[in-house]
């Protein structure tokens, strides 16, 4: 499991897709180009005809293009997913996690004609067996890899307040947490216990250390980080809870009054 922080402390669990999904992608990807370049080059073929001379011309500039020209536009657009990356439910992003950019699709378009075409994938195949991520070289020179962006969907687990902690919550001043910071809490929670011991210890003590800023008192010393962490969100969410229901009610009130005739007229109904 690959964890990313991103500039926004949000963590994203991107994990490196197999070698055999990645085939299966590339070789969607290798058809559905092939058989456009084919019928590109009949349509080419019949109307230049006439024109031997630009036939050629017409010939080379449409390899060029959809071998290099199109995976780059649909890999920019898209963000990293060419419709055999959709079939298998794969995306290209940066090492750092973020979605890929012109200048990488472009580096990835142009090794794949050598790594891809001309040597049938062998050498794409090759790289991505034995590198740990499952790059192939068109990856390690820009920068990027594959990963899995759909699996089983996760059933959100509810946030509870620790019941040892309740009372030191209610009374502590728990200031707002920065937008960023409180999502990678919710999403630490969340992962906590399919995390390895060490992640989940080193990742929770960063968290806790970062949430420390916004909150006081401080808990009892001896407080797992962990229901820290929790008693902090459920405190913070019970308190944007009650002030979203008062400003609620009191424009309710203020509608009210508007709607009312002044001087203590009866309203006519």
């Amino acid at each position: 499991m690959d964890w990313v922080v991103t500039g926004e402390g949000v963590l994203l669990d991107n994990r490196p897709v197999s070698v055999a999904s990645r085939l299966l992608g590339a070789v969607i990807d290798l058809v559905v180009l092939g058989v456009a370049l084919l019928l590109l080059l009949l349509g080419a073929n019949a109307v230049l005809s006439a024109v031997p001379t630009w036939g050629a011309v017409a010939s080379v500039a449409l390899v060029a293009i959809v071998t290099v020209g199109v995976p780059t536009t649909v890999e920019t657009l898209t963000r990293g997913r060419s419709v055999g990356k959709l079939v298998v439910g794969v995306r290209i992003v940066r090492d750092d996690g973020g979605p890929v950019l012109l200048r990488q699709s472009f580096v990835r378009a142009l090794t794949g004609v050598v790594e891809l075409w001309l040597t049938a994938g062998a050498i794409a195949l090759i790289c991505s067996m034995f590198h740990p991520k499952g790059k192939r070289v068109g990856d390690v020179l820009a920068g990027t890899y594959a990963v899995r962006v759909r699996g089983k969907t996760q059933r959100a687990v509810p946030l509870v307040m620790p019941p040892h902690l309740a009372a030191w919550a209610h009374g502590a001043d728990v200031a707002r947490l920065p937008d960023g910071l409180a999502l990678a809490v919710r999403q630490f929670l969340r992962r906590a216990g399919t995390l390895h011991p060490a992640s989940r210890v080193r990742l929770g003590t960063e968290l806790t250390d970062q949430v420390r800023r916004y909150v006081q008192p401080l808990p009892p010393p001896g407080t797992h980080p962990e229901d820290f962490l929790a008693a902090v969100l459920a405190e913070r969410r019970d308190r944007d809870h009650a002030a979203e229901s008062r400003r609620a009610a009191a424009n309710d009130d203020e509608s009210l009054l508007l709607h009312r005739l002044p001087h203590g007229v009866p309203d006519v109904d």
